[in-house]
């Protein structure tokens, strides 16, 4: 066995000059964590009020591990730290309600000019269609960055003892045949809905999410600069979201056979994703 891993077993046994070390170890983690969450957020919150935010979640989450419970330090301190840092964003106005209005209308025309076209709309007819110039409509977008932080307060807003069973109750709902079904089918509709993005949109998703590049970095691979990478992300999650939301509906109706409009919201289904 390692000393790490010794040290990691016992830290609430440990001394303050080894707790300041194993905290030095895991400060990488906290600023990756900022920076991934600081991407999808407005530009006035600043990124150092995130790392702050996410030293009190590791802090607490050394002075809370429990080794007992077969999960790992780094593991265990990163949903304190991702917790710790939404935690602290609940109370900034950085997503107002009119532009979630925005959002949704927004939305809205994808799913009308789909219908029209049978395709996937270009930025210059969202525009059109929206009644905005394309520069205008690009801002848009990019005040849009940071609304599909709903996802992540769902996945990582749990406190005290929901956040410590977190990796125990995800497995469990993995293991239920209903679960595994559902899962199934909903990486099948993801997959469909992806194939229809543009190649750009895909692949700054492809880097962003499955790379973990932040967006800076995807920027860099793309040869554009981080703005329009915001513009391109947002433009992809609002594409995904009405056509997931036209696909589970129209799922929803076939199962059930009534009609898309009265299957009620797929939301709590679409935004795990």
């Amino acid at each position: 066995m390692t000393n790490a891993k010794k040290a990691y077993e016992s830290v609430s046994n440990l001394d303050a000059a080894d707790q300041e070390r194993l905290l030095l170890e895991q400060l990488p983690q906290v600023r990756y964590i900022a920076r991934r969450i600081h991407d999808r957020l407005p530009s006035h919150i600043l990124y150092e009020d995130l790392v702050q935010a996410g030293i009190l979640g590791l802090i607490e989450a050394l002075h809370k591990f429990d080794p007992a419970k077969n999960v790992e330090l780094k593991t265990y301190a990163k949903h304190r730290i991702q917790g710790a840092i939404l935690d602290s964003l609940r109370d900034l106005d950085w997503s107002p309600r009119p532009l979630r209005r925005k959002a949704r209308q927004l939305e809205q025309a994808h799913q009308r000019l789909r219908a029209r076209y049978g395709r996937p709309a270009t930025e210059p007819e969202l525009a059109i269609e929206l009644g905005l110039e394309l520069k205008e409509l690009q801002r848009l977008l990019g005040d849009l960055r940071g609304l599909d932080l709903g996802s992540l307060h769902d996945e990582f807003t749990e406190s005290g003892q929901e956040r410590e069973a977190y990796a125990a109750s995800a497995q469990r709902a993995d293991q239920e045949p209903y679960s595994q079904c559902l899962e199934s089918e909903l990486r099948q509709l993801l997959g469909r809905a992806l194939n229809e993005l543009q190649p750009r949109e895909r692949q700054v998703l492809s880097l962003y999410y499955f790379e973990e590049l932040t967006m800076k970095e995807v920027g860099a691979v793309l040869g554009v600069g981080e703005a329009r990478v915001s513009q391109i992300h947002s433009a992809a999650l609002v594409r995904l979201r009405a056509r997931m939301r036209s696909l589970l509906d129209g799922a929803t109706a076939q199962m059930t056979g009534v009609p898309p409009a009265q299957t009620g919201p797929t939301e709590n289904a679409w935004r795990r994703y």
